[in-house]
């Protein structure tokens, strides 16, 4: 009767972790720019579909704010300039 050798490994992995800090882009509502404003530019600067940017153009309305874009600070700097540029306040937070 034949028998196979168990044979056990040991492997050492190293597993590579990127930590990115996720941050939030928040826009603000105010008395000045339109809801089709608004609506554009979250479709133009940070890729929303017409129906998200209506629904966060909505909740900036009622709730005074509305986070549209969470990611890398890098990544949402320059969004937050180009909606700063349309005269929209934002921050990254």
């Amino acid at each position: 009767m034949k028998t196979n050798p168990q044979i056990d490994y040991e492997e050492d992995v190293l597993l590579l972790e990127e930590t990115i800090d996720v941050r939030d882009l928040i826009v603000y509502n105010d008395d000045v720019n339109t809801f089709e404003h608004v609506i554009k530019t979250l479709i133009d600067v940070c890729g929303h579909e017409p129906e998200q940017a209506e629904q966060c153009t909505l909740l900036i309305h009622y709730k005074g704010q509305c986070t549209v874009k969470h990611g890398a600070y890098d990544e949402l700097a320059g969004m937050c300039t180009a909606i700063h540029d349309r005269g929209i306040s934002a921050d990254i937070l």
